[in-house]
């Protein structure tokens, strides 16, 4: 959603990204150096690189101003992260209760999309949330065998909260939203499946990262182009900044759209 009136080089406004430049080249060298790490086997790049990518990701978010409920959600998942790198049981359930918070902060954040654009209708958000919950039940049970005795009743829990992200962000943040939460399922289903004896896909580590990446950055992209977040980046009214926003662009137009390592038996 970007207001539809010219820049100075004549293009609609809402056709530029709003994501910017320097920021985002940062991230993308910084995920390429991961993966490619991954991808030959070099430990200590990746490991090196793995705390850098999401605080990356979040300088993207300030240069676009983004609202803070963002920062924080992503803030999780860089901690979540982090907490992921040793092979420990206790630091596994810390990552994993790090990322739920996250999960909370995004479904917020689709909460607060879903009040500033149009409502889906009743039959949408019923099925959807069958749907996704049908995903869900199965990835848990599948994998349900194969994981260790204390570890399902935390992952049951946690996976109930990433499909709930996967089905507000495809109904709420548009095509981008939909493509990560559903790359932020995947991911997470992967590791899951990687701690028990769950099925192990070549170069596995290397997709889980992957898929990671790509999960938070659409994720990301979408909360910044959605309707609940102003040209600017902040929330519409969300402050004395907001307001000289409004007052020197034209309304906006409603627009469309816009893991030492995550523990894997393959990839370590």
């Amino acid at each position: 959603m970007r207001p539809d009136h010219p820049t100075p080089t004549g293009r609609p406004d809402r056709l530029r990204s709003p994501l910017p430049s320097g920021a985002v080249l940062l991230f993308l060298l910084l995920g390429a150096a991961h993966l490619t790490g991954h991808a030959v086997e070099a430990e200590a790049l990746h490991r090196a690189t793995k705390p850098l990518l999401i605080p990356a990701l979040m300088l993207v978010v300030l240069a676009r101003r983004g609202p803070r409920l963002l920062l924080a959600a992503l803030a999780c998942g860089w901690a979540g992260d982090v907490l992921l790198m040793p092979d420990h049981p206790v630091a596994f359930l810390g990552g994993m209760a790090a990322f739920g918070l996250g999960h909370l902060g995004y479904l917020a954040l689709c909460r607060r999309a879903a009040r500033a654009g149009s409502l889906p209708t009743r039959p949408r958000i019923i099925g959807a949330a069958l749907g996704y919950a049908a995903v869900g039940g199965v990835v848990v049970v599948l994998l349900w065998p194969g994981l260790p005795a204390d570890l399902r009743v935390p992952v049951a829990g946690y996976a109930a909260l990433l499909t709930a992200t996967a089905w507000a962000a495809a109904l709420t943040l548009g095509p981008r939203g939909a493509a990560g939460g559903a790359l932020f399922l995947l991911s997470d289903a992967l590791i899951a499946a990687g701690l028990g004896d769950g099925p192990v896909i070549p170069a596995q580590g290397l997709v889980v990262m992957a898929t990671y990446l790509a999960a938070q950055w659409w994720l990301a992209d979408a909360v910044l182009r959605s309707p609940a977040t102003g040209p600017s980046g902040r929330r519409p009214g969300a402050g004395p900044e907001g307001d000289r926003s409004r007052s020197a662009d034209p309304p906006p137009g409603r627009g469309a759209g816009g893991p030492g390592d995550r523990p894997v038996t393959a990839a370590g």
